[in-house]
């Protein structure tokens, strides 16, 4: 997760300022929901994949994506279908589609389609949208902590044969992520990272005092808690590598799991799945140094760099 918008995809499930992040990711959100809401109302009806996608002239595979929130929606389908499922009222209709409008809008990342892969923007919409981010990092300093010299060494380091220029675009598409924790909605970052994280170098010795002193600083923020898992801890509830849990302001949303892979990436949001990784990530919350511990561990390690 360090790196994820340089070198891995996304592919199950479903303006730089805190407006235009929550637009953008609210997008994302309600296409997700949209899609909840047309599956139920088709299963409710006892009407199939098959027979739904013959409705709007398309494949069942078509209408498995909508209903998973992973393509954008056209408004003649979604009338459509609203018909066939027998939702007539305007008072009904009305709101579903004005949500298939609403998860239409484009969000800011867009702007940066030249080195976003597709397949990465439903991972920054939901980012944007989360109200709760509980990640657990091994590799890296998580992105949205990164410092630009350390997201630009990180990048380099994975990007294979970029250009400078697409290693300075992507860069800055993650400093404009990171735009979340300051914005007027911004969410909570509970952060930890494992000890291998900030031992293992990116960029020179400059490069790593810098983000060390940027995790202490940015530690004291009151919508971000950071705790590391020592080495001296042993083995941990973590062991199956780095995770991510985001949670939505949304009720109808349940809570999604993000597993990066090296080039793929899963979300999962199957209830007993998720209990997992909650119980892992309780785990090393009660298992790593307290906050202000964290603090005192980075000032050791920034007086040793």
């Amino acid at each position: 997760m360090g790196r994820v918008d340089a070198v891995t995809a996304g592919q199950p499930w479903g303006s730089p300022g805190s407006g235009a992040v929550e637009a953008g990711g609210g997008s994302v959100v309600r296409r997700i929901l949209l899609g909840s809401q047309l599956r139920r109302l088709r299963e409710s009806r006892g009407i199939t994949r098959e027979q739904a996608g013959y409705s709007i002239r398309a494949s069942e595979s078509k209408i498995s994506r909508m209903e998973l929130g992973r393509v954008s929606f056209k408004a003649r389908d979604v009338e459509d279908l609203l018909t066939l499922y027998g939702v007539s009222a305007e008072a009904e209709r009305g709101p579903l589609l004005g949500l298939a409008k609403e998860a239409n809008v484009a969000g800011w990342w867009h702007s940066y389609s030249d080195v976003l892969p597709g397949w990465f923007q439903t991972y920054v919409g939901l980012e944007g949208a989360a109200s709760l981010l509980r990640v657990y990092e091994v590799q890296f300093v998580h992105g949205l902590l990164q410092t630009e010299a350390y997201a630009h060494a990180v990048v380099e380091r994975g990007g294979g044969d970029l250009t400078g220029a697409e290693i300075d675009r992507r860069v800055a598409l993650r400093l404009e992520r990171q735009k979340i924790l300051v914005s007027e909605r911004a969410p909570r970052l509970h952060c930890i990272l494992d000890e291998a994280a900030l031992r293992r170098p990116y960029g020179d010795r400059e490069v790593m005092r810098g983000q060390l002193e940027h995790l202490i600083e940015i530690s004291e923020r009151p919508n971000v808690t950071l705790q590391v898992m020592p080495f001296s801890f042993g083995g941990h509830s973590g062991e199956s590598g780095s995770f991510a849990l985001l949670r939505f302001p949304e009720s109808d949303l349940s809570d999604v799991v993000y597993l990066e892979q090296l080039t793929s990436a899963l979300y999962l949001d199957k209830g007993e799945e998720v209990a997992q990784y909650e119980r892992a990530m309780e785990g090393l919350i009660e298992d790593s140094p307290s906050p202000s511990d964290t603090r005192d561990l980075l000032r050791g390690l920034l007086q040793l760099s």
